[in-house]
């Protein structure tokens, strides 16, 4: 239950972490692309304001080049300006004494003496054009301005085929589309729109500049949306993994420890009961022969005092080794079990070999091998079943724990089980380092051990049940690398 909540915590945090961060990313990509459009808007009111203004002032100029007495139509300066300004179609002069040709003409020319600057004469934005009118004396004037050639493309901001962002020029419920955007996205919503409104320099040409930008879920950052999510969910792998290497560091660390300690309370525990158990017969014999030595030194010596004094050391010596023996039967106790019943008892190596197994899959598994049984018909052996099974998990694990230092690719665990020479035969073979030559002959030595951390007990106790059914325990190591363990069992006898 706690791993299952501590998996749910580590995914609700990679969740959290990652829709964060991509909100953030998104998020400060849309504001990017809102700065560029108002950037680019900002650059269209400009431009576009500065052509309106240059309206006025070629207006202004006009007026004051006012022609002469005469009103000769053939020397009027107006009439070169669409040669200078291709965008300014058509000049128009009303002279003092004419009429304009329209009535919107004259009605633009009265709301502009007015106002005292020029006026628009019937808009109508969806023609692409529109005029402007000037009231002065003794001459007034009229512009008919091309809405698209006044912009200056050149310096225009976006690619107007391709750019998303929409540009209009709208007044009094009339537009002009100047740029024609992404309509689509626009009219079909959703997402994020960005909206721009602002009216041009020139009181006289009071068109608002309208600029819309539709922002749909695929302008995203997806790849590196995505892109972070996979980096989120690689750090949280490697933090997981960190993790569950220290947490099974420190269980081994404590294991470890707690073995020790275990092995320090048995020994603690063997030495007080041998300190116990031999304190009182040699404090007996230390002092029956300090007696003795007192009593032949008095002149005379009392030598039959001295002879009772050797006595009860000798009884007591022999007391201090009835303990030492009774202390080596206890540890040799499953051996005689085993003798005691090796008569009686009949072990299938193979089945034994199996029991093991099926005990050691987990630590087989965690090291990657496959051990691989090889026995071609039941061998039928007179042993203690407990005995061998203590036999052969301590090989197995031996074996195991021999190979953790090769390559994982060259481990291999062969147990083969026959007979030989006329007794049941166990050889159980690994691809590990082998065993050093100087280590060979010392190998079923108590407390020696090749292993860093051993006490050097696990092969002679083996051996020593090997032994107590008559039967033997030995090794070497194999040609192709590694080693073999060899474990032989009298045959059961047939009646």
């Amino acid at each position: 239950m706690r791993n299952t909540w501590s998996g749910l915590w580590w995914w609700v945090g990679g969740t959290v972490v990652s829709l964060a961060g991509t909100t953030l990313l998104a998020r400060q990509s849309i504001d990017e692309q809102r700065a560029l459009f108002e950037t680019d808007a900002r650059i269209v009111h400009r431009l576009l304001s500065q052509q309106v203004v240059q309206h006025d002032a070629i207006l202004d100029t006009l007026a004051l080049l006012q022609p002469g007495p005469d009103g000769a139509s053939a020397t009027a300066p107006e009439q070169r300006l669409p040669a200078l300004y291709p965008h300014i179609l058509a000049v128009q002069r009303r002279d003092r004494g004419t009429a304009w040709p329209d009535a919107e003409l004259a009605d633009a020319e009265t709301r502009s003496r007015q106002s005292r600057r020029p006026a628009l004469a019937g808009l109508d934005l969806a023609s692409g054009r529109y005029r402007l009118v000037l009231a002065a004396e003794p001459a007034a004037y009229a512009l008919t301005i091309d809405l698209q050639g006044m912009v200056p493309w050149g310096e225009w901001p976006m690619p107007r085929a391709t750019s998303a962002v929409q540009v209009r020029l709208e007044h009094a419920a009339q537009s002009f589309e100047l740029q024609p955007g992404n309509a689509a996205a626009l009219s079909a919503g959703g997402g994020w729109r960005f909206e721009f409104h602002k009216h041009l320099a020139a009181s006289s040409q009071p068109f608002d500049v309208v600029a819309r930008q539709q922002l749909g879920w695929s302008h995203l950052p997806w790849g590196r949306m995505l892109g972070w999510v996979a980096s989120v969910a690689g750090v949280l792998a490697l933090l997981a993994q960190w993790l569950r290497q220290r947490t099974a560091r420190r269980r081994a660390e404590e294991l470890l420890r707690l073995g020790q300690v275990a092995r320090l309370n048995t020994l603690g525990e063997l030495a007080a009961g041998m300190a116990h158990e031999l304190n009182q017969p040699l404090t007996a014999v230390l002092a029956n022969t300090q007696a003795a030595q007192r009593l032949l030194a008095d002149d005379p010596p009392e030598l039959d005092t001295a002879r009772g004094a050797m006595a009860q050391a000798v009884a007591q010596a022999r007391r201090a080794a009835e303990v030492v023996g009774r202390l080596r039967t206890a540890v040799e106790r499953p051996a005689h079990r085993a003798d005691a019943a090796a008569n009686e008892g009949v072990v299938d190596l193979a089945e034994a070999v199996r029991r093991a197994l099926y005990l050691l899959e987990p630590e087989c598994q965690r090291r990657g091998v496959g051990p691989a049984l090889q026995a071609a018909e039941a061998v039928n052996v007179r042993a203690d079943p407990v005995a061998v099974d203590q036999i052969v998990h301590n090989l197995l694990m031996n074996a195991l724990q021999a190979m953790e230092g090769v390559d994982a690719a060259r481990r291999a665990l062969t147990l083969s089980v026959g007979t030989a020479e006329g007794q049941g035969e166990l050889a159980v073979a690994d691809r590990g380092p082998g065993i050093a030559p100087e280590a060979l002959p010392r190998l079923f030595e108590p407390f020696f051990s090749t292993r860093e951390g051993g006490l050097g007990l696990g092969l002679p106790l083996c051996e020593t049940l090997a032994q107590g059914m008559g039967g033997s325990l030995t090794a070497a190591n194999r040609p192709d690398g590694g080693a073999v363990f060899t474990l032989r069992l009298p045959l059961k006898t047939t009646p």
